[in-house]
């Protein structure tokens, strides 16, 4: 499942990060979205985008794009 797909409220660990477009996913890497990490859904923009994560103790917005690069997992496996 992508982080796109997890609703507001939501929280997942992080399976793996797709390279992407000119290093896209080494920077979300950089940001703390490597695998085992606990994520959760803090909040949507109302057009639905950007989003708020909440990752290590920090808030992050990420666009869809950005997101649809994150694989998770539910938390319990």
């Amino acid at each position: 499942m992508q982080l796109t797909e997890v609703p507001v409220g939501g929280e997942v660990v992080v399976a793996h990060v797709d390279a992407g477009p000119v290093g896209e996913g080494r920077r979300l890497e950089d940001l703390g979205f490597v695998a085992g990490t606990r994520v959760r859904v803090e909040r949507r923009a109302p057009m639905g985008d950007p989003t708020i994560y909440e990752v290590r103790g920090t808030r992050v917005a990420l666009r869809r794009e950005g997101a649809a690069l994150v694989a998770v997992e539910d938390v319990d496996g």
